[in-house]
């Protein structure tokens, strides 16, 4: 099957399917944080032992998501993405009915590993599906929920909790659930590829890469450096040059190493990781700041928050002109400056101040933060050839994975960092935060220099035929 045998009603309603698989996703992913207190005191635990519940589904996704497109490959798309929807839901179902921490935890490894497949399959099948210069128009839809999630989450949690009661922040991705599976039985294609067999090794060494580096960013957020976690950096970094060494012995392995000879594929990689790390911190840092430095409730965080969901699907209904306009590198490179520069910003208002102030800022970073990751995640796929575009699609996935985490630990770490200063903050806790972001959107600025190395005319066979 290919992009030309695809009826038109199959392109409207694929990008529906995905973004309702990326909203759940999302909203999984942060909705659970405003709720480990209520879930831990209903399950007699100490809600400092409730990390395990976030940690195990994140650490699933990353462990997963690298056989995603072998699985796609030699299973089909569609039956791949409808599995890993059915198990994601069933994940939710067993999270809502779980007793106990360790039955949380075992319910969120299952949803993980629904998780996994869903968005790497389902991108995967949209970029199949659509011509080249369809392509960033479909998935700019589709990942309009990837920018409503993480701040519909604090917001929706909040309101279950106190209303309703935790179990319900699991059971709302029921209904969302089936609405995709019924779509995908209907309208989902199916695409198949040759594969010559699975690179264990590699999947492995891999595998073990992303999970001590994963454990080891998790440690980074909650400690200051320590020879463990030091450690656990040095060995995550050595598997993935033991990985290196694999993959140019192997014939096919899981993730070729011509990938990166393609410009834009590696630019897109790098970008992605390096830019993320200030924009990820940004979604935990505000909220934290608005509930610590100002003392309000996690309500009323979240909706502090909520404008940059409007201004994001703002920045989708304008971000094809803008890079048909000025081209990606040009695009790239004045948004993620223009980024660094709202997140320095975000430190002049002191605690004397009105909170709302920042509600100007938050808001106009939300519509750039929406141009940015439609264009870092198209040019990363823009020239990749029909056979790299399973391996391609993973490996950009699990590199979005680890740059979440990356940004989290190295926001969190920065914020101690400046606490434990006394002198320098004048104990004011507030000033903590103001510190963080000057240097979490000084160090964005710097990444702009990464997208200068793009050519004038890459992302070109993107834009829409004239």
């Amino acid at each position: 099957m290919n992009s030309n045998s695809s009826s038109s009603q199959e392109k409207r309603i694929l990008p529906i399917i995905l973004a309702t698989a990326i909203f759940m996703l999302m909203l999984d992913s942060t909705i659970l944080n405003t709720s480990l207190p209520a879930i831990a005191e209903d399950l007699n635990e100490s809600p400092l032992n409730m990390q395990s519940a976030i940690i195990s589904y994140v650490l699933t996704v990353a462990l997963l998501m690298p056989i995603s497109g072998f699985m796609a490959d030699r299973f089909g798309t569609k039956k791949v993405f409808i599995g890993a929807l059915a198990v994601f839901a069933l994940g939710s179902l067993f999270c809502s009915l779980s007793q106990n921490l360790n039955q949380l935890v075992i319910s969120r490894v299952i949803q993980g590993v629904g998780g996994s497949m869903m968005t790497p399959v389902g991108r995967l099948t949209l970029i199949k599906t659509f011509p080249r210069n369809e392509v960033v128009r479909a998935m700019n839809f589709a990942i309009v929920p990837a920018l409503i999630g993480p701040i519909l989450g604090p917001l929706v949690g909040g309101y279950m909790v106190d209303y309703f009661s935790w179990q319900w922040i699991f059971l709302i991705n029921l209904p969302i659930a089936f609405i995709g599976l019924i779509l995908s039985l209907v309208y989902l294609p199916d695409y198949h590829s040759e594969n010559s067999g699975f690179d264990l090794k590699g999947f492995l060494i891999f595998a073990g890469a992303t999970f001590t580096l994963s454990v080891s960013l998790e440690l980074m957020g909650n400690a200051v450096l320590t020879t463990p976690l030091l450690l656990g950096l040095v060995l995550g970094f050595l598997l993935l040059y033991f990985y290196y060494r694999h993959a140019r012995k192997r014939v096919e392995p899981i993730f070729p190493l011509d990938l990166f000879q393609v410009r834009t594929f590696r630019v897109g990689i790098v970008g992605n990781l390096i830019t993320r790390l200030g924009i990820s911190s940004i979604p935990l840092l505000l909220p934290l700041m608005i509930q610590i430095g100002y003392g309000k409730s996690a309500v009323i965080s979240g909706w502090m928050v909520a404008p940059m969901a409007v201004t994001a699907m703002l920045g989708k209904s304008v971000v094809m002109g803008i890079l048909n306009r000025l081209g990606y590198r040009q695009t790239l490179m004045i948004n993620t400056l223009i980024i660094g520069a709202l997140i320095c910003s975000l430190a002049i208002p002191d605690v004397k101040h009105s909170l709302y102030w920042h509600i100007p800022i938050i808001a106009v970073l939300g519509f750039f933060n929406s141009i940015q990751f439609t264009a870092m995640n198209s040019i990363a796929i823009a020239d990749l050839r029909p056979y790299h575009t399973s391996s391609g699609n993973s490996l950009l996935s699990v590199n979005q994975q680890l740059a979440i985490g990356f940004g989290v630990a190295f926001g969190l770490v920065i914020l101690k960092l400046f606490e434990g200063d006394t002198s320098l903050i004048q104990n004011e806790i507030h000033n903590a935060f103001r510190y963080t972001f000057l240097v979490i959107g000084g160090m964005t600025m710097v990444s702009a220099f990464v997208f200068g190395r793009l050519h004038v005319r890459d992302g070109d066979n993107l834009k829409p035929a004239q």
